[in-house]
């Protein structure tokens, strides 16, 4: 995939010469610049027949701004920037410097004061704890994709199956020495990760703190570095490697993508030129007091076009299929995690951000235009309406969002003691009563299984063998319900301990063969899962769902049926979450004919007990749950069983 010396030097002299055109600048003034970064950064260049750099950055209130780094012994009076008037981008061209070099601008502030800036379009940094930018030349790849490509541009996400697995690459698996802190590479992380999600089967990979951040324990969400994928792995191309590979092999690839806030670490954005240019200049609309954050400015055509053209370079460069955007809900309120008094009411005394509102429906119809079979994901924790819905008819435009309603009814039920349950039931029910109201992913995410909250495994009540149980019921539920699916890393063996971002999951766990047996079922939920239509065609339709029963409040029961367009293999779920075996279960079913057992989470090999079912059921002519037929069989503890029909 790389260059030899010889081809670089080749590319380089035939590098046009990058300059930043009127029109550039225009329509950079105008937020519509989608491919700024081009232009505004650091990029190879040819000038008066010398090979380069050239650098550009917008400072539109710095006095001075020269480049410094290690190619003029960080001097700040080697290489001074020439100012664009009007738009306040200022620019150089410096030649014979090497790919790698580190750099930063140090701008002079209207007020005399002195600082040292990463570049906000850098495509590549300096390994923390260094805080400079690197320059880096991103046509050395070569992709080999473009079948994957071509075969996403005709999908339609909303109708086809998406099983994500959420992992944090630097605790996903670490090496045992201390060299890089023990992080495996972008390329060791992808040859290893990518058999273990195809033996799973999941569908796509969505990957935390993949922009460049400072610190850890953010885990990638107070970024600093938001064209520059982190180099803790490795290079861009490295990175690219990656994609490349989830491509190859069937997986699609989701990014964590954080325009809600930014931190105030002296070399990112804060006070970028002296002054609030990328933050909203009023405190009680730019600073996050919860946080510690600053919040981005998004009526500055200037940001917008930052943010617009940052979602655009991972689709376009890195190939990315989507982004799942972190906080939506701190957008669009105004008052987010603020008390009375630090906050500013919009132009209707409400408390609405109308700027980031109309970002969305900017950013989301640009993308999704650009990107054919892309999807923008929008984490959004509130009720906000038409969150799914298109911007022509006041929607925001997201491709999905995050059902947190869900989540947090679904894991208060799982934590009860199975005799409270009862006066819990409708918790599991509640969801479908709003389910085409938004094109939905259930989520069990790095946030449930963080900060004392438990990991899925001791979330759940009763002895170690009952807390399984528990969790492969659940698991069940979740994947027969409406909804697109994502769980984190570990909760597929039911990892013990909460998920620390300071070491790798509990491998150790599989040695267990109760953790051994919550992997293969979360396996086969997987590809029963990707197998069967009627589990993802009408995710957001009552059309593919049809309650059996909703309401055995008393035996804490549950029964309902999937189906897809085709009218044929449909499915039928029943799920018990008490530890009361039913031997003379019966539940209601549509049609007479025969009902294949596919799934019986007490099985053995599970780590179930052996309640035994047969393989092939035949429907009685009597009549229940409202349903012209029925069947009987014993329905296990603690127990979740799928049939065909």
């Amino acid at each position: 995939m790389k260059m030899t010396k010889a081809e670089k030097s080749q590319k380089s002299i035939n590098n046009p010469k990058i300059e930043i055109s009127q029109m550039d600048a225009y329509l950079f003034g105008n937020g519509r610049n989608y491919e700024i970064y081009k232009k505004l950064g650091s990029h190879p260049s040819c000038e008066d027949g010398k090979n380069g750099y050239f650098f550009a950055v917008w400072a539109p209130n710095a006095k001075y701004v020269s480049l410094v780094g290690d190619i003029n012994e960080w001097r700040p009076d080697a290489n001074p920037m020439t100012r664009m008037e009007d738009i306040g981008i200022w620019t150089c061209f410096i030649p014979d410097i090497q790919e790698g070099s580190l750099y930063k601008y140090y701008i002079v502030s209207e007020n005399g004061s002195v600082l040292y800036k990463a570049d906000p379009y850098a495509n590549y940094a300096e390994v923390r704890p260094g805080t400079a930018s690197r320059t880096y030349d991103l046509s050395h790849f070569k992709w080999t994709d473009a079948r994957w490509m071509k075969h996403r541009e005709g999908l339609d996400m909303n109708k086809q199956p998406m099983a994500i697995y959420e992992v944090h690459p630097g605790s996903w698996m670490r090496h045992p020495t201390k060299v890089n802190d023990g992080f495996y590479s972008y390329r060791e992380f992808t040859d290893r990760i990518v058999e273990y999600l195809k033996e799973m089967p999941y569908t796509h990979v969505e990957l935390m703190g993949m922009s460049e951040y400072p610190f850890d324990g953010s885990w990638g969400y107070q970024v600093t570095g938001y064209y520059a994928p982190t180099s803790r792995y490795g290079n861009p191309d490295d990175f690219r490697y990656m994609i490349n590979k989830f491509h190859e092999n069937g997986i699609g690839v989701i990014l964590d993508w954080v325009p809600a806030h930014f931190p105030r670490d002296a070399h990112g954005l804060a006070m970028f030129d002296g002054s609030p240019l990328y933050e909203y200049a009023d405190p009680k609309k730019g600073e996050h007091p919860d946080w510690g954050t600053k919040i981005f400015d998004y009526g500055k055509n200037e940001v917008k076009n930052f943010l617009i053209a940052n979602a655009n370079y991972w689709m376009r460069e890195f190939h990315i299929d989507g982004l799942r955007v972190d906080a939506v809900a701190s957008m669009l309120y105004l008052d987010y995690g603020k008390q009375s008094g630090q906050w500013v009411a919009n132009k209707y005394g409400g408390n609405k951000n109308l700027e980031a509102i109309e970002f969305f429906k900017h950013l989301n119809s640009e993308v999704l235009g650009a990107f054919p079979g892309a999807v923008m994901i929008a984490e959004e924790s509130t009720a906000w309406p038409k969150v799914t819905g298109r911007p022509e008819d006041d929607g925001l435009g997201f491709s999905f969002k995050w059902n947190m309603g869900w989540m947090h009814d679904f894991c208060d039920y799982m934590k009860l003691d199975p005799y409270f349950r009862k006066d819990n039931h409708y918790k599991m029910t509640f969801a479908m009563s709003y389910n085409s109201s938004e094109n939905y992913i259930l989520v069990l995410s790095h946030d449930e299984v963080v900060h004392l909250k438990c990991s899925m495994l001791m979330k759940m009540p009763g002895f170690k063998v009952d807390k399984f149980a528990n969790l492969r019921a659940g698991y069940a539920f979740m994947f027969g319900h409406c909804g697109k699916k994502l769980l984190f890393m570990g909760q597929e063996f039911a990892q013990e301990r909460e998920w620390s971002e300071e070491r790798e999951l509990d491998w150790y766990c599989l040695e267990d063969p109760l953790h051994a047996g919550m992997k293969l079922f979360v396996s086969d939920l997987l590809k029963l899962y990707r197998k069967y239509s009627a589990l993802w065609e009408f995710d957001n339709s009552n059309e593919g769902f049809e309650w059996i029963n909703a309401d055995d409040t008393e035996k804490s029961l549950y029964s309902f049926i999937r189906k897809n367009s085709a009218g044929k293999d449909s499915l039928v779920f029943v799920v018990n979450f008490t530890p009361m075996k039913r031997t003379d279960y019966r539940v209601g079913v549509p049609k007479a004919g025969k009902y294949t057992l596919l799934l019986n989470s007490d099985e053995k090999k599970y780590g179930g007990t052996g309640t035994e079912i047969e393989t092939v059921l035949k429907a009685e002519d009597t009549p229940w749950d409202g349903q012209p037929y029925s069947i009987g069989f014993t329905l296990p503890p603690f127990g979740a069983v799928v049939l065909k029909f």
